[in-house]
């Protein structure tokens, strides 16, 4: 199965999402903010990030425009996590970006997402 980093400063939501992409066996890596989410990436070479938008440190957008800018992670696909619906327009550009959910977020709609991104990642 995949390894999944789940990127939110909730961590009752990164906690949530671990357990839901767990049930279909995955395996999970955690990050609360966006530099510990690049951190994560350069360390573990996650398969799929779910990553949040408004975090501290670093935003979701400024990890993924970084993501996508660098040769070895630019394939990697994120589903984008945000309460702000308005935000989808902010990464329509952004290859690297597989999907968006709003929060909240349905967990069965999060999991076949999830299903559907990995399906159609490069092996």
């Amino acid at each position: 199965m995949a390894k999944i980093l789940v990127v939110d400063d909730d961590k009752d939501i990164v906690d949530l999402i671990c357990f839901l992409v767990q049930k279909d066996g995955h395996t999970t890596l955690k990050a609360g903010d966006g530099q510990a989410c690049l951190d994560q990436v350069a360390r573990e070479k996650p398969d799929m990030i779910v990553l949040d938008v408004m975090m501290p440190v670093m935003d979701g957008y400024t990890v993924v425009t970084q993501l996508a800018s660098n040769d070895e992670t630019r394939a990697i696909p994120i589903l984008i996590l945000t309460a702000k619906g308005q935000m989808r327009e902010m990464f329509q550009m952004a290859s690297n970006v597989a999907d968006y959910l709003e929060k909240p977020f349905d967990p069965d709609k999060l999991r076949a997402q999830v299903t559907k991104i990995l399906a159609g990642r490069p092996r």
